[in-house]
């Protein structure tokens, strides 16, 4: 199997990272970046017995990248019910949604840094009968050393940015022996399948299917809050910024402030990408003379109240029922966008910036139908809101992104016979 000096350097300093990576925890575990309780998963200690039989391992970078796995799962886990699934993910928020949305005979772990004594720890223990990767976070050890056990490595749901190939690139030889490593890619777009094969990845090794974000089960939302937030907002139109950044959260205020000389009564909620960020950003806006309230601190929306913070995990589902119209954030900051699935799937008008190059191709297929309307800044942003509400034009892009946005389950499908393909026919017992 190929090798390069770079690879071979990162291993080497893998090797000897063990106090590093401990050091490393200590520090994040001090800004509550890790599980207290957990934080040992961290260092390759397992939290949990390994289930006997066939273990199918996902790894998810993040939240998104988590919850897109999930039906398929639910699909693969249907046609075999004599296997288990193992869930990585690197962040305490993906494991606090993942906590009660797991499907049946799921284990979630925190990932191991990628430190060669803490990776022989979590595979010597979980023994996976194949891995798989999920979008494109690549991390050089756990990768070979996955694959120097001979466990089969496949990548779904691949994705990569202009940015992050330009990063690859400059390590070709690294690049080149970790992407032959994995058997096989289903991958979002042609761009990405381009990125993959100039960074080594064999051309018969890919395979572009599509987003597994696409067609996904819609957010859920729990009846009992739906019903008390329905309640304390009454009659007021409703819009909503979601998965914001910095400072998109001050040009929504702005746009807020605009548009509620046009819209009585008008309310904005919304939810900051980090939820940990509400408090300064309530902060913030009181500063610009608006009355705020934050959900995580136990309050409801006044009638008198201009903006609703949401900053809470696992809540989305709720905001996009309330709402018609969404401004999806991510898109004015230099952050590349969130997936406008899931709005759509709940009958939202979606609202975006230009900076939205990480679902390129489904934002230009909105556009193109007049599914979703591009803003370059906070007066455009009032207009936008301005006129959905006194023209009904709302409606008409909600019910367009539903059609372009609602797809079949092909992609999972092709995903749950790809890895099939990888494991026993029956499990050991």
């Amino acid at each position: 199997m190929l090798t390069s000096p770079g690879l071979a350097v990162y291993l080497a300093v893998s090797a000897g990272a063990g106090a590093m990576a401990r050091q490393i925890l200590r520090h994040r575990l001090r800004n509550g970046k890790e599980d207290r309780q957990r934080f040992q998963e961290r260092l390759g200690v397992p939290g949990l017995a390994r289930p006997a039989g066939t273990l199918v391992w996902f790894h998810s970078a993040s939240v998104g990248e988590a919850i897109s796995i999930l039906g398929l799962i639910e699909i693969l886990g249907k046609r075999r019910k004599d296997i288990g699934f193992l869930l990585t993910t690197g962040t305490v928020s993906s494991s606090v949604m993942l906590k009660d949305r797991m499907p049946a005979r799921s284990i979630h772990q925190f990932v191991p840094y990628d430190v060669r004594s803490a990776i022989s720890s979590f595979l010597d223990h979980w023994r996976p009968s194949v891995g798989v990767w999920t979008e494109s976070e690549f991390w050089p050890a756990l990768i070979y050393e996955s694959h120097r056990r001979t466990i089969p490595l496949l990548c779904l749901n691949a994705r990569m940015s202009s940015a992050s190939y330009r990063r690859w690139r400059w390590a070709p030889g690294m690049s080149s022996a970790l992407m032959q490593r994995f058997e096989h890619m289903l991958v979002q777009s042609s761009d990405t399948a381009a990125y993959l094969q100039r960074l080594g990845l064999p051309s018969q090794r890919v395979e572009v299917t599509g987003s597994l974000k696409q067609g996904a089960a819609k957010l859920p939302a729990n009846d009992n809050d739906l019903g008390e937030m329905s309640e304390a907002i009454a009659e007021r139109p409703v819009w909503l910024a979601a998965s914001t950044h910095n400072p998109e959260e001050e040009i929504a205020a702005e746009a807020h402030r605009a548009a509620a000389e046009s819209v009585p009564g008008l309310l904005l909620i919304v939810v900051p990408r980090h939820p940990e960020r509400g408090q300064e950003i309530q902060k913030r806006l009181i500063e610009r003379g608006l009355k705020v309230k934050r959900r995580s601190a136990g309050h409801l929306p006044a009638p008198a109240d201009d903006i609703y913070i949401a900053d809470t995990l696992g809540e989305l589902g709720i905001w996009y029922r309330i709402s018609p119209i969404c401004f999806l954030g991510g898109s004015l900051s230099e952050n590349g966008g969130h997936n406008p699935f899931e709005p759509a799937a709940l009958d939202c008008a979606i609202l975006h910036g230009p900076n939205a190059w990480n679902f390129k191709e489904i934002y230009a297929d909105l556009a193109a139908a007049e599914g979703a309307r591009t803003v370059w800044t906070a007066e455009q942003l009032a207009v936008a809101v301005t006129e959905a509400f006194a023209n009904e034009s709302a409606g008409k892009m909600a019910a367009t992104a539903a059609v372009i946005c609602s797809g079949s389950t092909d992609v999972a499908n092709r995903g749950v016979e790809l890895i099939l393909s990888y494991i026993p026919e029956r499990s050991a017992v």
